[in-house]
C-alpha cells in the first residue's frame, strides 16, 4: 500500500508543478490563450495521483502482487500517463511560444501523445481486469 501511495504522492507534486509552470509560462509570455499546458495538471492529478489513491484503498483489501496481469498494469500505465504529459506540455510550449512547426512534427506530436493516451487506456483496462481476478479468488 505504502509504494502506490508514494506514486500517488509523485504524481500529485509533479501535477502541481505542471499547474505553476503553466501559469507562470504563459504570464512571462503574456499568453491568454488556450493552450495544452493547462492539461498537463489535470492529467497528472486525476489520471495519476487519484488512480494510485484508489489502488492503495484496494491494496488495502488485496495482495496485487501476487497478480501478473497488475504488475502490467503498472508498468503500462506509469509509462502512458508521463508520456501523455510530457508530449501534452511539448505541444502547450510550442503553442505559447508561436513556434511554427512542420506538419510532420505537429503529427509526430499528436500521434506520440495518442500512444501515451492508449497505454493509459489499456493500463486501467489491465487494472479492472486485475481487480476482477483478485476479487474472484477471494470469494
Amino acid at each position: 500500500m505504502n509504494k502506490y501511495l508514494n506514486i500517488s504522492l509523485i504524481y500529485a507534486i509533479v501535477g502541481m508543478v505542471g499547474g505553476v509552470f503553466y501559469r507562470e509560462f504563459t504570464k512571462y509570455n503574456n499568453f491568454t490563450g488556450v493552450t495544452s499546458l493547462g492539461k498537463v495538471h489535470v492529467h497528472l492529478l486525476f489520471l495519476g495521483m487519484l488512480v494510485f489513491l484508489i489502488v492503495s484503498l484496494f491494496a488495502t483489501h488485496y495482495d496485487l502482487t501476487k497478480c501478473k496481469t497488475f504488475h502490467v498494469f503498472l508498468w503500462t500505465y506509469n509509462i502512458g500517463v508521463p508520456l501523455t504529459a510530457v508530449m501534452l506540455l511539448v505541444r502547450g510550449v510550442t503553442q505559447v511560444l508561436g513556434l511554427p512547426l512542420s506538419a510532420g512534427f505537429s503529427a509526430a506530436i499528436s500521434g506520440i501523445a495518442g500512444i501515451g493516451h492508449i497505454l493509459a487506456g489499456l493500463g486501467i483496462i489491465l487494472l479492472l481486469i486485475a481487480l476482477k481476478k483478485m476479487a474472484k479468488n477471494r470469494a
